[in-house]
């Protein structure tokens, strides 16, 4: 596993750091939805229902107390406020879902994720422990990796693209991709058709000027 980032790279390959080597080819790529990823890691709704909330306890507080125009018009600075809100939560979302490329090669996972910093996540698949695939009823999905004991991530870094609340062990993730299903299925078709590869090296030449010749 590597991290690379630099903001000024041009991107040989589009979300990758540099051309695949030889006998690496990429199997797909994608980015998230970016309004299944504002409601998921952004928490839209809860926050819109939360100002909704609170223009409610206000109407509801005042309008024994004064006229009911009255107490719409006390109530209401809540509701502009909480739009204001979820349009920045909106923009945000879209931001990020813009300046993200998942990448699925024979080899590896890659993640090219980060609007102000963008980070490059490199993730062989020797790397990756287990992938967990959580399903929404829009189609979205997340596919979670969980990476072997000995690497580390951090969660900021990663944020969004992680599974939710796993700080001590970072887990990342292709958050709210469309057809999860399918691509999930494909990466752990790689991953098998990977680990089930034979990795043959070469001999060095030492060893084979020392290697007996059989006699005939």
């Amino acid at each position: 596993m590597s991290i690379d980032h630099d903001d000024f790279a041009v991107e040989p390959v589009k979300g990758l750091p540099e051309t695949p080597p030889e006998g690496e080819h990429i199997l797909w790529q994608g980015q998230p939805n970016w309004w299944a990823l504002t409601r998921a890691s952004l928490n839209l709704l809860w926050v819109a229902g939360y100002f909704v909330l609170l223009a409610v306890w206000r109407f509801v507080t005042l309008i024994d107390q004064v006229s009911l125009s009255s107490a719409f018009a006390a109530s209401f600075p809540f509701i502009i406020l909480g739009g204001i809100v979820c349009a920045l939560l909106l923009v945000i979302g879209i931001v990020q879902a813009r300046s993200t490329v998942y990448t699925i090669t024979n080899r590896r996972v890659a993640m090219r994720i980060g609007a102000a910093l963008t980070v490059t996540l490199n993730l062989p698949f020797s790397q990756i422990a287990r992938a967990d695939l959580n399903t929404r009823r829009d189609g979205t999905g997340t596919i979670t990796l969980d990476l072997l004991g000995d690497t580390r991530l951090s969660y900021l870094v990663c944020w969004p693209h992680v599974r939710p609340w796993h700080i001590r062990r970072t887990q990342p993730a292709l958050r709210c991709i469309p057809q999860a299903q399918e691509i999930a299925q494909l990466l752990a078709e790689a991953a098998e058709a990977h680990v089930s590869t034979p990795q043959v090296a070469p001999t060095p030449p030492q060893a084979q000027a020392q290697a007996p010749v059989a006699a005939e």
